[in-house]
């Protein structure tokens, strides 16, 4: 049986380490709140209280964390990953981080010995929950190899996206590509409302002609078209502003990096920063329709 370590226990990391036990693979899991490795203990799996113990005797390493600072010291630091690993473990970064730093800590592990992927996620909790997420992977053809029957149970697509890093280049861009979507999709329906157009008539034109697009068809950031979209629960989120930010930063921080010209990301950006701003980073970030017209 493989064993697994799951390092980063979150609202995203405990239904994922949930799906891999309900597999049948043996799961060692770390976290530092006390409260999620209660959860990952009750849900079957084996807590400990450090990476290094729930790493040592591990065939593979997932960590989901929030960036890539901690990222580094998790897998690099004396009491981190690489340190108490046990030989030819394989390594599978989750986390939402910068390019750059993926790819460092991947060649950090091959000189180690280790074979790593960074594997970013879309799909939201819901998703974790459910077994369905997207996973982006980026590393070489041997690592995606051992890393996809790993990924499968908690995934509905899983794509090999290149060399290392990749994966969070296609994270990032198609991160950047929803703000931007979502608020052309809002501006959309704000000018309708203007013009005396009904919302409900307006989606059932858009949703069949060129318009159409997710942030229109399955998220819709208007009540009533859509039920199952956050516009009809006030917009709880979903995919909260902030975490929205998050992506649209590390989209910027690579634009800074490479000179690409990415002048409707750049606003996007710049739209949210406002929105989370203003106090509203915890709401979805399809309520950005109500912060383009004054209402948050």
């Amino acid at each position: 049986m493989t064993t697994i370590a799951f390092i980063g226990l979150g609202n995203m990391g405990l239904p994922m380490s949930q799906n891999l036990l309900k597999a049948g693979f043996a799961v060692r899991g770390f976290d530092l709140s006390d409260s999620a490795r209660a959860a990952f203990a009750g849900a079957g799996g084996q807590p400990f209280t450090s990476v290094a113990e729930a790493v040592a005797d591990a065939d593979a390493v997932i960590t989901m964390l929030p960036n890539g600072a901690i990222v580094k010291d998790v897998y690099e630091g004396a009491d981190g990953v690489f340190a108490n690993a046990k030989a030819g473990a394989l390594m599978i970064d989750s986390s939402t981080i910068d390019v750059a730093t993926a790819r460092e800590v991947c060649s950090a592990a091959v000189g180690k010995g280790f074979e790593m992927v960074d594997a970013p996620v879309s799909g939201g909790v819901g998703g974790a929950a459910a077994g369905t997420l997207a996973f982006m992977v980026g590393g070489t053809e041997a690592a995606f190899a051992r890393a996809e029957p790993i990924l499968q149970p908690m995934a509905g697509k899983i794509v090999h996206c290149g060399a290392s890093g990749n994966g969070q280049a296609a994270k990032v861009c198609n991160n950047m590509l929803l703000a931007i979507s979502m608020i052309g999709v809002s501006e959309a329906f704000n000018l309708g409302r203007a013009l005396g157009l009904d919302d409900q008539v307006f989606f059932d034109v858009a949703a069949n002609a060129s318009g159409q697009c997710w942030s229109l068809t399955t998220y819709c950031p208007v009540p009533g078209p859509v039920p199952a979209s956050p516009a009809n629960r006030d917009y709880k989120p979903g995919f909260a502003t902030a975490l929205m930010l998050k992506d649209l930063k590390l989209a910027m921080q690579a634009v800074a990096d490479t000179g690409a010209n990415t002048p409707m990301g750049t606003r996007a950006a710049e739209i949210y920063t406002a929105m989370d701003g203003n106090g509203h980073g915890g709401v979805d970030f399809s309520g950005v329709i109500k912060h383009l017209t004054g209402e948050i």
